[in-house]
């Protein structure tokens, strides 16, 4: 068998477009709609709040791989600072997040497909599950290459939005002068009052985790503290400025209550400024955007079952390592259960692929909050070794932490009077709670052999 150490043939061009692939996709091209349908143009307050606190956790993450050169992992974040509980309880919480995220974006691909392809949507997602496995069969680098390519894509078409938005919204391209006057016009910038900026807070939230992404893809990097010390605050800041820059634009040119959930406001408003090429080009632009965070998700799993089976928290069979460094076992099993999710969304869509995605809902919140823990835990045992601090140090230190810590314990609490978050809620903190009877589990049956070794000698 090979030696446990993956590749190192990821270059910097290509871990920071992995860490915008993980986040934009079709939840900013498409499901934005949503997000601005509940708090109009105030939305944009919305993802700079949020965004703000995922800069914060970054930045957390930044300094712990600066003073941790050593961890490979997010998740392992977790078990540096809080113990071997929550370092099983985040990995594998973490992974849970992302094989969700596998079959999601690959029916959505195929949605876009079957448009133009005549053949069943289900058949169409295992095409594409089949498509991602060849590419993370061949190597780190194959991802890499196929990552900075789609998300290149990705970040043309946001910025070149953005030049064709706010030229239109400044007047200078459209016939009845500047448009900033939808941002008001329509039921005021808060339309539904502070309240449902907050609520929108919450929504955006899950559309900004991802970044994190960016510790798992360093692994196999030259020099993966550095890598993850230079990207954990400006990854952040770029793909916030994509976030609000875009949606700023489109309430702008829009106005906001004409957009329909479910339709792509970006679509809407090209059209609106009377781009007609904008449905199908769009259609193109999401497709890409799917797949490269189908992709990124597909690597993220297959690389956090290899993590786990390291700490002996997941099946030894998954370290195994072909010549090309990859892990194909964990990488065939993160195939499999792409597959059964999407075959389960193809036959009882309101049923079991609906819990799945609902017991998705809060787990990055919950990861988050546990690395976050971890940081101050961490942190504090350093100052108090008087050891010297890292290169790269948390701002505000603990305020912005225990900051960070308590906004996310808020959405959290909103998520729980939120009616349409509660059940997502509810069915991830049954997630959390089948991951801490696991972990009690393995740790009872590792004591048991403990002990059963120690009486054989």
């Amino acid at each position: 068998m090979a030696s446990a150490e993956l590749s190192r043939s990821l270059e910097p061009r290509h871990l920071a477009m992995i860490s915008i692939g993980g986040i934009i996709g079709a939840g900013l091209f498409v499901g934005s709609s949503a997000s601005i349908a509940a708090a109009g143009p105030a939305i944009v307050v919305s993802y700079l709040i949020t965004g703000t606190l995922v800069l914060l956790v970054m930045r957390m993450l930044g300094e712990m791989a600066m003073s941790l050169p050593t961890v490979r992992s997010f998740t392992e974040f977790a078990r540096a600072g809080l113990g071997s509980w929550a370092g099983f309880v985040a990995g594998w919480l973490y992974w849970y997040f992302w094989m969700i995220v596998v079959p999601v974006e690959a029916i959505a691909g195929a949605n876009i497909l079957h448009a133009w392809i005549p053949l069943p949507a289900g058949l169409l997602g295992c095409l594409l599950m089949a498509t991602m496995t060849a590419v993370n069969l061949m190597s780190a680098r194959s991802y890499g290459e196929f990552e900075f390519w789609f998300s290149s894509i990705k970040v043309a078409a946001i910025i070149a939005f953005i030049a064709i938005a706010a030229a239109y919204a400044c007047g200078w391209t459209s016939p009845h002068g500047a448009t900033f006057a939808n941002l008001t016009r329509h039921g005021g910038f808060m339309p539904d009052g502070v309240l449902s900026v907050l609520a929108g807070a919450v929504t955006v939230y899950f559309s900004l985790t991802g970044a994190e992404i960016i510790t798992v893809a360093a692994a196999e990097s030259a020099e993966p503290a550095r890598a993850v010390a230079q990207l954990t605050s400006s990854i952040i800041v770029r793909i916030l400025t994509f976030y609000v820059g875009s949606i700023f634009f489109i309430v702008a040119v829009v106005p906001w209550n004409t957009l329909r959930i479910g339709d792509s406001p970006f679509t809407a408003a090209l059209l609106h400024m009377h781009f007609a090429w904008a449905g199908a080009a769009m259609d193109v632009i999401i497709l890409t955007a799917v797949l490269s965070c189908l992709n990124s998700a597909f690597y993220v799993c297959s690389r956090v079952l290899f993590v786990l089976a390291e700490h002996g928290d997941a099946p030894q069979a998954l370290i195994h390592l072909n010549r090309r460094r990859v892990p194909v076992k964990s990488v065939l099993l993160c195939a499999l259960a792409g597959v059964a999710g999407i075959l389960a969304a193809v036959a009882a869509p309101q049923r079991v692929f609906a819990f799945l995605v609902d017991g998705a809902g809060a787990l990055m919140v919950f990861i988050y909050m546990i690395v976050a823990i971890a940081h101050v835990r961490l942190r504090l045992r350093r100052e108090r070794a008087g050891a010297p601090p890292p290169a790269l140090t948390m701002w505000l230190f603990p305020w912005a932490s225990y900051a960070a810590i308590a906004g996310m314990a808020a959405v959290l609490i909103a998520m729980a009077f939120t009616p349409s978050l509660a059940t997502e809620l509810q069915v991830s903190l049954i997630a959390l709670a089948v991951a801490i009877l696991a972990y009690l589990g393995l740790r009872a049956r590792r004591r048991s052999l403990a002990a059963a070794g120690a009486s054989a000698d």
